[in-house]
């Protein structure tokens, strides 16, 4: 594990800096990563990447045309979440601005990838995720650690009056990655009770018809080329391994970092990366995790290209390091143990839980 200054459970970290020396930091790494050109456009790398995951894609279709009335399609169901995966992380980036300079036709590539071929609305995880990258881990503000199945901080008062709801409660961390099987349905419900609910908001009709195409098609295609308890078994998987390879993707990203008071007021620097958890791994990580795993870096500059992040860690490590910033950064396996282990404190020790690396954090 690579800390400098401390970690969640550890030591105190280093009082911020006056604000005056704060906000000119993010200044100053921003002009280093310009100065090596990290924010330049890598037009070939998303046109391979997205050719190939394109091909996978018609590759895993073509399989289960032509295997037929086989138990093995489940396979093949595994193998199409895997690549809706991977295409639903390249939707991200697209979404971001990472692959293209111009906004329109980068808001294009994420509707086609995430909306058309993932099943999830582009406006609604926009609404969401804008929220969650200006005030990430921050109650009341990120949408990301509202209470829902699991509390990601502690609750004021229990939560579950009955027995058996405060066992699980206080064992919450164990359950949440088994109910990630889930996920992938929540998300497309929550896309359709936002593209097609009563309330107004702004709602394109294009991506209107790109996600009501997606969510009928795709079961409708599945029932036609297989037969009925064959299909509903084929969606099931895919929907399941869909849920839990981006949930435990994300997970890792945020969950057990310190959970900043509803009127904290910390600089943009600090914020993004004391909140926030690298995974080490390298381009293995960055391959399985869609560029996730440098998520200081892509919460430090959101439209980075994803080839970019692996340099852009260096100078940020670095200068974290020069200047007492707590900067995580841990093996996959060590980070989902730190998610269960967190959200069990948070569900043994609530209310009382306080993250001690937030309390030291002083407001600028």
């Amino acid at each position: 594990m690579t800390t400098v200054a401390s970690t969640p459970g550890g030591t105190r970290a280093r009082t911020p800096r006056p604000a005056h020396r704060t906000a000119s930091e993010y200044t100053e790494v921003l002009a280093a990563v310009r100065e090596q050109g990290l924010l330049r456009r890598r037009y070939g790398h998303y046109a391979t990447k997205i050719g190939l995951a394109l091909l996978a894609l018609a590759g895993v279709w073509t399989g289960v045309a032509l295997l037929g009335d086989h138990w093995a399609q489940l396979a093949l169901a595994a193998a199409l979440a895997v690549v809706l995966t991977q295409i639903i992380f390249i939707s991200h980036e697209a979404a971001h601005r990472q692959i293209l300079t111009s906004n329109a036709w980068n808001e294009r590539v994420a509707l086609v990838l995430g909306t058309l071929l993932g099943g999830i609305s582009l406006s609604w995880w926009q609404n969401k995720h804008t929220r969650h990258h200006a005030a990430p881990n921050q109650v009341g503000k990120d949408p990301d650690i509202d209470a829902a199945v699991v509390h990601f901080f502690p609750p004021e008062r229990t939560p579950f009056p009955s027995r058996i709801g405060r066992y699980l409660h206080a064992r919450q961390g164990w359950w949440f990655f088994p109910v990630l099987v889930v996920e992938a349905l929540n998300l497309h419900v929550q896309s359709a009770q936002w593209q097609f609910g009563r309330t107004r908001r702004n709602r394109g009709r294009v991506e209107t018809a790109l996600l009501a195409g997606r969510l009928a098609l795709y079961p409708a295609l599945v029932f036609t080329l297989l037969p009925p308890g064959k299909a509903g078994a084929f969606l099931g998987v895919q929907l399941a391994v869909t849920g839990v390879y981006l949930g435990v993707a994300f997970a890792a990203s945020h969950i057990g970092m310190p959970v900043l008071p509803r009127e904290a007021r910390v600089d943009f620097f600090r914020r993004q990366v004391v909140t926030s958890r690298n995974v080490a791994g390298g381009r293995v990580a960055s391959l399985a995790m869609g560029g996730l795993n440098y998520q200081i870096e892509h919460h430090l500059f959101p439209s980075m290209p994803g080839p970019a992040l692996r340099k852009a860690r260096r100078i940020v490590r670095q200068y974290c390091a020069d200047r007492g910033v707590t900067y995580h950064e841990v093996p996959i396996h060590r980070a989902w143990q730190l998610v269960a282990a967190h959200l069990n404190r948070v569900g043994l020790r609530a209310p009382s839980f306080a993250c001690p690396v937030a309390a030291s954090l002083r407001t600028v």
